[in-house]
């Protein structure tokens, strides 16, 4: 039984990998067709990458924080 994770993790990676090699090469075959567009795209997607962040940082605080105020120990053995 040990294999089995193993076994599904690989798979999921390169699963993972195959999609975003795809996505990537689709996304750059298309920005060679609207070059015009290419900066508006790149700020919006910095956008949402930064918001995305943020929203990690604030919900990991939170959950430290009601954590913390629960009594739960959060110290590392």
């Amino acid at each position: 039984m040990d294999w089995v994770p193993v076994v599904f993790i690989t798979f999921k990676v390169l699963v993972f990998v195959t999609g975003m090699f795809f996505a990537i090469k689709w996304h750059y075959e298309k920005g060679k067709k609207g070059k015009e567009k290419q900066s508006g795209v790149l700020r919006a997607g910095g956008k949402v990458a930064a918001i995305f962040v943020l929203s990690l940082l604030g919900l990991s605080l939170l959950t430290f924080g009601l954590s913390r105020m629960l009594g739960l120990d959060l110290s590392f053995p």
